[in-house]
């Protein structure tokens, strides 16, 4: 009695018994900034070995090299007709960049050097995917899939499809490629067995299915979309809808952290949602982060336990990567 009376005398004295403050699932560490570069900001990719940050920043024309040791931009590689896609192979040390008004695919062994080897008259080359358990590169562009010999940067096969493919994710572990069109309002299946499509799934009831992430342990496919902004799962073995959850607007990156069972969308109007798997089938968004607006491209590197968000330029302010740690 005489604990809970010096209780109650202490808060009537001004004491708050407010419940704790959860902890941030997202913790900003530092941002890099990139002078010079204005306009959007596309795509990433990461060389771990090297800690390089590559950024694809289509307005500017050019392909930003950080140096993630030092925090700065080390090198550039300029004259690019806007370049969207941008991957980094890790065995060979090669550098890809996908460049959509200029119709061309570039690999680089070397920034400052010339192209190794290029791809010409790609009619808006996009996103870039790397399998390296199977040393396949796969580009979308125009309206169709390839798969590109990384070495030679032919195309090896090719899938036509109904619309330009936006993102889309390689099965690490099946025969399959996930294709998001969003002119066709569909999702893609290729098999990578055959020259042919395995079956196409409407997305209804909701429009431009721009950004997609896999949890292949689970089965399911994600889909952001922008109209309205959703979160969609689907099961990759029936292609049916399994949920759906509105999100934050103006995604155009999403990535699926399987050591924690959560999701990532980047999205424009200048958030990040962090998206909580309950199990495979119940999402639900357990924070919304604040970045900067128009940033809605990044990377998530799970062996860092860091997300990259590109925050583009803005009147008050140099373009910059922003990077956070992930809790």
């Amino acid at each position: 009695m005489i604990r809970v009376a010096f209780v109650t005398l202490a808060c009537a004295l001004g004491c708050s018994l407010a419940a704790p403050i959860p902890a941030q699932s997202l913790l900003l560490e530092r941002s890099i900034e990139l002078p010079d570069v204005r306009g959007r900001l596309d795509h990433l990719a990461m060389d771990l070995e090297g800690n390089r940050l590559f950024v694809a920043a289509l307005g500017a024309g050019s392909l930003e090299v950080i140096d993630l040791v030092g925090d700065k931009r080390v090198a550039r590689i300029e004259r690019l007709g806007e370049p969207q896609g941008v991957a980094y192979l890790a065995g060979s040390h090669r550098l890809v960049v996908a460049s959509g008004s200029s119709g061309r695919v570039d690999a680089y062994d070397a920034i400052g050097s010339a192209a190794a080897a290029s791809l010409l008259h790609v009619e808006d080359a996009d996103n870039l995917r790397f399998d390296a358990a199977a040393n396949h590169l796969f580009l979308g562009y125009g309206r169709a899939l390839a798969q590109v010999d990384p070495r030679t940067l032919q195309a090896t096969r090719q899938w036509t499809l109904a619309g330009h493919p936006e993102a889309f994710v390689v099965e690490p572990t099946g025969h399959y490629v996930y294709v998001n069109v969003p002119t066709a309002s569909q999702i893609a299946v290729v098999d990578r067995r055959s020259d042919r499509l395995a079956a196409t799934w409407p997305v209804t009831r909701a429009s431009a299915n721009f950004a997609m992430a896999i949890d292949a342990s689970s089965g399911r496919l994600f889909v952001a979309t922008r109209r309205p902004p959703l979160l969609l799962a689907y099961d990759t073995k029936s292609g049916k809808r399994v949920s759906e959850l509105p999100i934050c607007g103006d995604t155009d990156d999403l990535f699926f952290d399987s050591a924690r069972k959560q999701l990532y969308a980047i999205c424009g109007e200048g958030k990040v949602a962090v998206i909580r798997q309950r199990d495979p089938d119940r999402y639900e968004v357990i924070e919304q982060v604040t970045t900067a607006p128009g940033a809605r491209t990044g990377l998530f590197v799970p062996d860092r336990s860091t997300l990259f968000v590109a925050a583009p330029a803005r009147i008050a302010g140099a373009a910059a990567v922003r990077i956070y740690r992930v809790q």
